[in-house]
C-alpha cells in the first residue's frame, strides 16, 4: 500500500499522499493509534479524516464524520456505526477516491 500511495502522490501531485506513505512505512508499533474521543475533540460535523494508523474505542462522538484508516479495532467500528459516522478502511479509500478533498490528518 506504501508504494500505491506514493505513486499516486507523483501522478496526482498531492502532499498528503506522501505523507501517509511516510507514516505507513514505520514499524508498526511506532505508527500513530487515535482514540474516537481525539477524533471528537478535533473535528466537526461531516468532515473527512485519515488516521495513518490504527483508531482504538476510547471516548465517544457527538457528531458525524467520514474516519479513514489503516485499521480499526472491533469496538471503535461499532461505536462510530452507532454514531453515524462512515467507517473506511485506507486500501479501499484511495481506490474509490484518490483526489484529496477537504481531508484532515489526524494522530
Amino acid at each position: 500500500m506504501v508504494q500505491e500511495l506514493k505513486k499516486l502522490s507523483y501522478e496526482k501531485k498531492e502532499k498528503i499522499w506522501k505523507r501517509i506513505a511516510k507514516e505507513l512505512e514505520k514499524p508498526t508499533r511506532r505508527r500513530r493509534e487515535v482514540n474516537i474521543s481525539r477524533i471528537n475533540r478535533y473535528t466537526k460535523e461531516n468532515d473527512i479524516v485519515i488516521v495513518p494508523g490504527k483508531v482504538l474505542s476510547c471516548g465517544e462522538i457527538d457528531h458525524k464524520v467520514t474516519v479513514i484508516a489503516w485499521r480499526f479495532s472491533k469496538k471503535a467500528i461499532e461505536k462510530l456505526k452507532k454514531s453515524g459516522c462512515d467507517v473506511i478502511y485506507l486500501k479501499d479509500y484511495i481506490k474509490k477516491n484518490p483526489n484529496k478533498k477537504n481531508v484532515k490528518i489526524i494522530g
